[in-house]
C-alpha cells in the first residue's frame, strides 16, 4: 500500500497514478448545498437583486471532511462558473488568522490583477472586489476564522458563489444557512478503511469493520489514520485496531485517540520526526526542513515523509517534494511534542530549521552570482544536498517554498527578539528574492517582511532596528511610485536614526529625505537637505559619499535651473573623484558637467568637458557611456553648424553601440539605451 495518498481531511483518495479517486458519501449533505446556491433569499423575497455572492457555509470540526466536501461541491458546480474557481485558506495550521490583507492579495494574484505593493487591507478588497465584478466565479475560503473575514471578501456580485468552511456558524453575514457535517455513513465509512486493508479484511470480518467505523464516528481522519494504522500491518485484523481503541481511555478527540495509537506504534526515530513536524512553518514540510528538526540525513527524511504520506499522516502538496501537516493534525503533534520533548530540544529542533533554511537562501542567491568569484567559491564550499544544480532550479524552489519562507520569517520574530538568526534570516530572504524576482515583482513580500522587523522594533523599541525597517519600507514606497508615504517614513527613520545615534542610519535618512523632495519636485528642499547629508559624510570623513553627494546636490540645482550652483556642486564631485581614484564615477560627473554647461549655454566649454569625460570613459572601460557622450559631441557639433564633426562623433557612436548592444537590439533602442544618462542614475 506504499503507492497510496491519502487526503487525510478528507474522503477523496488517490491511488496509484490516478489523482481522481471516487468521492464516499455525503450525498444528503451536497444535494442541499446545491439546492441552496438557488434559493430564493431575503433580498429576492422583498423584490430587491441580491447585492453580493450566495454564500454556502460548511460547518464542521477539523477532521470531519469539510474541506474536502467543499471541495466536491465545487468540482460539481464548477461550469456553472466558467471564470473559475479561486481558493485562500483564512488560518493557518496551528489555527493563527489569517490577515484579510494577505488573502486578498493571494487572490488577487491568482486573478493576475493589479494590486499595488504595500497597499492597506481596504484597497485591496476594493481592488478584489472590483476584479470580480464581471465575473462568475467560485470562492472557497477555507478554515475561515470568522465572519469578519469572509465578509470582507465576498465579490459585490451576485453571479458569484462563495463557498466557506469554518468550525461553527458566520454570525454576521445575512442570509446564510450552515450545512453542519456530522460522521460519515457506516457504508462509506467501511468502504474508506477498504481503500487501505483491501477488500478480503473486510470481508472476513464485516462486524469489526462496522464497529471500528462505529468507534471512529465516521469521522473521515480518524478513518485515514486507522486505516493507515492496518495498512502498515497487512497481518494484522480489523479486531485488534478495534480492540486497541476500545481499551484506549476515552479523552480527546476520536481523532486524537487514533493518532496517539499511531504514534505509539512507529519506530522512536520516525515518531520523533512526526512530533516534530508540528514545528514546520505554515504545517509546509519538505525533505531539508524535516532532516534539520529530526537532525538526520535529507534521504532519511525523504523516506519517512513518504511513508508517513502513504498512512495518511501527511499529504503531497505541489510539484516539489514537498508536503502538508494536515489542519486537523497539527494542534495533535503539537500537544504530542509538548509531552515527549523537553523544552530546550524544541527550540534548538526550531533553530537547526531556521539555519537550514538560511544556507539554502544563501545557496539560492549565490548561484545566480555567476559572475562573482567569492560566491563561486562560497557555493562550493557548501555540501552538495544544499546546492542547486541551476539558476532555474533554484528559482522553481523560492517560488514553491514561497509560503514556507514567508512562514518562517514570521516564526523567526514571533517571541519578538531579532536575535542574529532571525537577523540573517531576513537578510537572505529579501536578498534571494531580490535577486530571482526583482525588487517589483517581490515588493509585496518585501513589505511583509520589513513590516514584519518594524513591528519587533518598535514592540520592543529597538531605534537603531526600526530606522533601518523604515528605510527599507521608504525605498520600497519610492519605488512603487508613493512619493508621499516614501518621504513620511523617511522623516521618522531619521527621529529613530538619531534617537539610536547612529550616524549612518541619520545620513541615509537625510539623502533619502532629499532624493523624495527632488521626486516631488521640490528641488530647493532637496538640495538642502542633500546639503544635511553631505556635512554628515564630512564630519565622519566618508569621502566617497561626499563626492556621490556633490553630485546630486548638483543635480537638485540642475533642476532648478540655478546652473551656477549645479557647475560648483559638480566640479566639486569630479574632484572628490579624483582623489578617491574613481576613474568610472569621475568620467560620470564630468559627463553631468558638461550637460549643465550646455545648459549655462557654454557651449564650447561644454565640448571640452565632454571630450575629457570621452577620455575617461575610455580608461573605466566604460563604453556605453563613451558612446553616449559622442552622440551629446554630435549635437554640439551640429548646434555650431559643423555637420562633418556631427557625423564623424555619431558613426563613432554607433560602431561603439553595434559592438556593445546584444543581438536583437534595434539601432534605436541602442542609441536612447545609451543617451539614457541622467544625474540621478550617475550619481545615486
Amino acid at each position: 500500500m506504499t503507492d497510496q495518498a491519502v487526503d487525510p481531511v478528507g474522503v477523496r483518495l488517490a491511488q496509484g497514478a490516478a489523482p481522481e479517486g471516487r468521492f464516499l458519501g455525503r450525498t444528503r449533505e451536497l444535494k442541499e448545498l446545491r439546492a441552496d446556491i438557488e434559493r430564493a433569499g431575503l433580498d429576492t423575497l422583498s423584490g430587491r437583486k441580491a447585492p453580493r455572492a450566495r454564500v454556502l457555509l460548511i460547518a464542521g470540526r477539523p477532521g470531519s471532511g469539510r474541506t474536502a466536501v467543499a471541495g466536491e461541491l465545487v468540482r460539481q458546480v464548477a461550469d456553472g462558473y466558467p471564470d473559475g474557481v479561486l481558493r485562500a485558506r483564512l488560518s493557518e495550521p496551528d489555527g493563527t488568522r489569517v490577515p484579510v490583507e494577505r488573502a486578498a492579495r493571494e487572490l488577487l494574484d491568482t486573478l493576475e490583477a493589479p494590486a499595488p505593493a504595500g497597499a492597506p487591507e481596504d484597497d485591496l478588497t476594493e481592488a478584489l472586489r472590483t476584479a470580480l465584478a464581471d465575473r462568475r466565479v467560485v470562492l472557497l475560503l477555507d478554515d475561515a476564522a470568522d465572519a469578519e473575514q469572509v465578509d470582507a471578501l465576498l465579490p459585490d456580485n451576485p453571479d458569484c458563489l462563495a463557498v466557506a468552511v469554518s468550525s461553527g456558524p458566520l454570525t454576521g453575514i445575512a442570509d446564510v444557512r450552515p450545512c453542519t457535517l456530522g460522521g460519515l455513513d457506516t457504508k462509506s465509512a467501511v468502504e474508506l478503511l477498504s481503500r487501505f486493508t483491501g477488500s478480503v479484511r473486510i470481508t472476513v470480518d464485516p462486524r469489526a469493520a462496522e464497529l471500528l467505523a462505529e468507534q471512529c464516528q465516521g469521522q473521515p481522519a480518524a478513518l485515514v489514520l486507522a486505516g493507515g494504522w492496518l495498512a502498515a500491518r497487512p497481518k494484522a485484523a480489523v479486531a485488534d485496531l478495534a480492540k486497541q481503541l476500545h481499551a484506549d481511555p476515552a479523552d480527546g478527540t476520536v481523532v486524537g485517540r487514533v493518532l496517539r495509537l499511531v504514534h505509539a506504534a512507529l519506530p522512536a526515530s520516525a515518531a520523533r520526526m512526526l512530533r516534530l513536524l508540528s514545528l514546520a512553518p505554515a504545517g509546509l514540510v519538505d525533505p531539508h526542513t524535516a532532516a534539520s528538526l529530526a537532525g538526520c540525513s535529507v534521504e532519511t527524511a525523504r523516506t519517512a515523509l513518504d511513508d508517513f504520506v502513504a498512512h495518511g499522516l501527511l499529504r503531497a502538496a505541489g510539484a516539489q517534494p514537498q508536503y502538508e501537516v494536515p489542519c486537523c493534525l497539527h494542534p495533535l503533534l503539537h500537544d504530542l511534542a509538548r509531552t515527549h520533548e523537553r523544552p530546550a530540544d524544541l527550540q534548538l529542533a526550531r533553530a537547526r530549521m531556521l539555519e537550514r533554511t538560511v544556507r539554502l537562501l544563501q545557496s539560492c542567491r549565490a548561484i545566480t552570482e555567476t559572475d562573482s568569484p567569492q560566491a563561486r567559491e562560497k557555493l562550493l564550499g557548501m555540501p552538495r544536498a544544499l546546492r542547486f544544480p541551476t539558476p532555474r532550479a533554484a528559482a522553481d524552489w523560492l517560488r514553491s517554498r514561497r509560503p514556507a519562507l514567508l512562514a518562517s520569517a514570521r516564526l523567526a520574530v514571533a517571541d519578538g527578539e531579532l536575535d542574529t538568526l532571525a537577523r540573517r534570516l531576513m537578510s537572505q530572504l529579501v536578498r534571494a528574492m531580490v535577486a530571482h524576482f526583482g525588487i517589483q515583482a517581490a515588493a509585496s513580500d518585501l513589505y511583509d517582511l520589513h513590516g514584519l522587523v518594524l513591528d519587533v522594533a518598535e514592540r520592543r523599541r529597538l531605534p537603531r532596528e526600526r530606522a533601518a525597517a523604515l528605510l527599507n519600507l521608504g525605498d520600497l514606497d519610492a519605488r512603487t511610485g508613493r512619493t508621499p508615504d516614501a518621504l513620511a517614513r523617511y522623516r521618522a527613520a531619521l527621529d529613530a536614526g538619531r534617537e539610536a545615534n547612529d550616524p549612518y542610519a541619520t545620513g541615509r535618512a537625510m539623502e533619502s529625505v532629499g532624493g523624495a523632495h527632488l521626486e516631488l519636485g521640490d528641488y530647493d528642499r532637496a538640495a538642502d537637505w542633500f546639503g544635511r547629508a553631505l556635512a554628515e559624510r564630512l564630519a565622519r570623513g566618508d569621502r566617497a559619499e561626499a563626492a556621490r553627494l556633490y553630485g546630486r546636490i548638483g543635480a537638485a540645482h540642475t533642476y532648478a535651473g540655478r546652473y551656477g550652483e549645479a557647475l560648483r556642486n559638480w566640479r566639486a564631485a569630479v574632484a572628490g573623484h579624483r582623489k578617491n581614484g574613481d576613474v568610472a564615477a569621475q568620467a560620470r560627473a564630468l559627463s553631468e558637467l558638461a550637460r549643465v554647461q550646455e545648459y549655462a549655454g557654454r557651449l564650447e566649454e561644454s565640448l571640452r568637458t565632454c571630450r575629457e569625460a570621452v577620455e575617461w570613459a575610455r580608461r573605466a572601460d566604460d563604453t556605453r557611456l563613451r558612446a553616449a557622450l559622442h552622440l551629446r559631441l554630435a549635437d554640439s557639433f551640429e548646434r555650431l553648424g559643423d555637420p562633418a564633426s556631427a557625423a564623424l562623433h555619431r558613426g563613432t557612436a554607433e560602431r561603439m553601440l553595434a559592438e556593445e548592444a546584444p543581438e536583437g537590439d534595434s539601432e534605436l533602442e541602442q542609441e536612447a539605451n545609451a543617451c539614457e544618462i541622467r544625474s540621478t542614475s550617475a550619481e545615486d
